[in-house]
């Protein structure tokens, strides 16, 4: 029990201590990218109006046919894909990368990946 609430208190420092660096602006607004054990989220923010541009995840209607389960990194490649597409038709181009304190490694990179071959640049 303790091993796991260290673990957890770990992972919070790291995403507070990523988010003071990383923040977004109008000409460049922040990918988070959040993960479960069964699904992945991802959106695109402006941290200085406080709205969300766009997002997607596992749960959404539009991929909940294409995918048999969200916790893997095909669906993970499948949500950076359709939202480089999304970012692309509103004219999003750059973005800053926030992994929330997660290493860039397995689904966060396959989402990565995905999102930079849909054209978005980060």
């Amino acid at each position: 029990m303790r091993r796991e609430l260290l673990k957890l208190v770990r992972l919070e420092r790291r995403k507070h201590r990523v988010r003071r660096r990383v923040t977004g602006r109008p000409g460049r607004p922040r990918l988070a990218v959040s993960r479960s054990l069964r699904n992945i989220y991802a959106q695109i923010i402006d941290d200085v109006t406080g709205r969300t541009l766009c997002a997607v995840d596992t749960r959404s209607k539009e991929l909940r046919a294409q995918l048999a389960y969200g916790g893997n990194c095909k669906a993970a490649a499948v949500v950076g894909k359709l939202l480089g597409e999304k970012a692309q038709a509103l004219g999003i181009e750059t973005v800053c990368f926030d992994r929330r304190g997660r290493k860039f490694h397995g689904r966060i990179k396959a989402l990565a990946d995905a999102a930079r071959e849909a054209g978005l640049k980060f």
